[in-house]
């Protein structure tokens, strides 16, 4: 269950209009801070993440389901329920109290690093980078004109040198 503080900050991002994406980080925020604190772990910041997204659909932010090819079927499916229960489509189930139980446990045998600048500076930069590939978010368009001029810059940069060591090796090779 988020706590009130928190309910309270995602409510007032909602009333500055700002994106379902800005009212969940409130929940993500709040997930982190647990995990600081030392009242369970995660295995990994993307886990994190995830609970913390689960929280809020439950929550009624209006945070839309992963689409298909995003994710597994399966992450998908559970977000969708999450979703529905929180925009009131669904009837929620009573917690099953084993199972919670078996979370909870199954989530303080993990560790704290999940949570650490570190491991969230990694997960961010990588999932910046696999928006780059699939042409999402952050494609060039979006990007200044002197970000893309950079990386240009540093491509023909790299490309000069591999062919300066290749030639160096061939050289050498030949000698």
């Amino acid at each position: 269950m988020p706590s009130k503080t928190t309910l309270e900050r995602a409510h007032e991002d909602a009333r500055e209009g700002k994106s379902p994406t800005t009212q969940a980080g409130e929940f993500v925020h709040e997930e982190i801070e647990h995990i600081r604190e030392g009242k369970h772990g995660a295995r990994s910041a993307k886990q994190a993440i995830a609970i913390g997204l689960s929280k809020a659909r439950r929550a009624g932010i209006p945070l839309k389901p992963p689409k298909r090819g995003r994710t597994s079927e399966a992450t998908r499916h559970a977000a969708e329920i999450a979703y529905e229960e929180g925009q009131g489509k669904r009837k929620p189930r009573s917690p099953s109290r084993k199972r919670s139980r078996a979370v909870e446990k199954a989530l303080k045998r993990e560790g704290k690093s999940a949570a650490s600048h570190a491991a969230l500076s990694r997960h961010a930069k990588r999932a910046a980078a696999d928006r780059r590939r699939s042409g999402g978010v952050t494609e060039g368009v979006d990007r200044p004109a002197s970000a893309r001029k950079r990386t240009t810059r540093k491509r023909t940069t790299r490309k000069r040198t591999t062919r300066k060591r290749a030639a160096q090796s061939r050289k050498r090779a030949s000698s």
